[in-house]
């Protein structure tokens, strides 16, 4: 999580937290009087609470701009070191919280924080405009205007999904009528599940989002629905479960055990109990040799959002991972509400040594992929619809890996999975694995295949 720190066009000092697994971002903001407020803090707040430390600051107030679906909350984390939650009012948190409704205006240290309902990606949403001097210096817009669009409106089902962004709209022209220089700070950005589009933008303002977000140049109501809702693409299956455990308030972190050390044969036997073994090394070492049954999700950024796509939420989770990665993989694991974890002990080598099944999983170049389509194999893209469009490789068969998730079986001989950069397929390879399909995965994903210079259509 990287600290990029901002002058606001006045007094407080906006610190952003950047998220690069779920490509979200919370704010620290200096308010003033040696206090500080937090936006959207994801649940381990650590990063937030040694920067108000370096900063001589203490962090008095959490401010959630709406009931999150992507990650846990941190306002239960920092209320229990003595922080006010502020929460939109229209969610029903059933934990001690202050309800802040539209228009009303909240003084910390030398700072007003008005609150302004934004509905449309939550039907609470709430967007915080932090004043000073009775001036708008910035705007914490959450999920409502986003750099070069607007969140997601369908997170609560298709059936509300239009009645939504029909609110949005009108959240959009809300904000969008501040003045040019307010500092927009929004949560959500470029890479978030939770966005219809994005774009990155540097300081961005209201009067720069103004003159670019295509969303704001829409004056009809009905075009900016049918505008929203053709953005949307699928989105990870555990969005569905952590709005309800938002609400009902999440175990607090210091009170988790930590995993277990499983041996080989514990390991075997908790996952015939219905435990799901992640292979979370990197892709060519999960292929040389895994432990058959084991789903390849490589430790990296999106790492969480995957975890939560494979594995149904609650499972229990066994993780193949080095020694070094274990706690990254249990931030991030914790991060999405998964906190029954164990790890393998002793990883591949111990589970060969103890003759538990291994398989393998064969590894193609580019040339080598384009060789074997040509003689009948086919090409699986398993990258999200979103993606298509900036580029294809001729003669492929597409099938999201969240349909492969959800059951889908492609058709074809030979199959040869491929993605971006080569984890996801490699995602995909291992699931089919699992249902006694035999796929090879395609090393590098379209960077290496554009790399190598192979036909492509734009």
């Amino acid at each position: 999580m990287g600290d990029r720190t901002r002058e606001a066009p006045l007094t407080p000092k906006v610190h952003a937290l950047h998220d690069d697994a779920l490509a979200n971002t919370s704010y620290l903001v200096d308010v003033g009087d040696g206090q500080a407020i937090a936006i959207d803090p994801p649940r381990d707040v650590d990063a937030h609470v040694e920067l108000a430390a370096r900063l001589g600051l203490e962090i008095v107030a959490t401010f959630d701009t709406h009931v999150h679906a992507d990650y846990v909350s941190g306002a239960t984390e920092l209320a229990a070191r003595g922080a006010d939650a502020y929460i939109p009012h229209g969610a029903a948190p059933k934990w001690a919280h202050r309800s802040v409704a539209d228009d009303e205006r909240i003084t910390i240290g030398d700072g007003v924080i008005h609150a302004v309902a934004t509905p449309g990606h939550t039907p609470e949403h709430m967007a915080y405009i932090l004043e000073i001097a009775e001036r708008p210096s910035a705007v914490f817009s959450g999920g409502s205007l986003i750099l070069g669009g607007a969140a997601r409106t369908d997170l609560l089902g298709a059936d509300r999904s239009e009645e939504l962004a029909r609110a949005q709209f009108h959240s959009l022209q809300r904000l969008a009528a501040l003045p040019d220089d307010v500092a927009l700070e929004p949560t959500h950005g470029a890479g978030s599940f939770c966005l219809a589009a994005a774009t990155t933008t540097e300081n961005p303002t209201i009067g720069s989002e103004r003159a670019t977000n295509p969303l704001l140049a829409i004056a009809d109501e009905d075009e900016f629905v049918t505008a929203l809702l053709a953005g949307f693409g699928s989105f990870p299956t555990y969005y569905r479960n952590l709005q309800a455990l938002n609400e009902a308030g999440p175990t607090p972190l210091a009170t988790l055990n930590a995993p277990e050390l499983l041996s080989p044969q514990d390991t075997a036997a908790r996952v015939a109990r219905g435990a799901w073994l992640i292979d979370a090394r990197p892709v060519y070492e999960w292929a040389q040799a895994h432990p058959v049954g084991a789903v390849s999700n490589e430790l990296r950024p999106a790492f969480a959002s995957w975890l939560g796509w494979i594995v149904p939420f609650g499972a229990p989770i066994v993780l193949l991972v080095a020694e070094s990665g274990r706690a990254e993989a249990v931030r991030l694991a914790h991060r999405i509400g998964y906190d029954d974890l164990a790890f393998l002990d002793g990883g591949i080598d111990a589970w060969r040594d103890a003759g538990l099944p291994v398989a393998s999983v064969e590894e193609l170049t580019p040339e080598q992929a384009l060789d074997r389509q040509r003689h009948g194999a086919t090409l699986l893209d398993i990258r999200q619809a979103s993606e298509l469009p900036t580029l294809r490789i001729p003669g492929a068969e597409h099938v999201e890996l969240g349909s492969v998730i959800a059951g889908a079986t492609p058709t074809g001989s030979g199959l040869i999975a491929f993605c971006g950069h080569g984890e996801r397929s490699a995602s995909a390879a291992s699931l089919l694995e699992r249902r006694g399909i035999q796929v090879a995965n395609l090393a590098g994903g379209t960077a290496a295949w554009v790399e190598a210079a192979l036909p492509v259509e734009r």
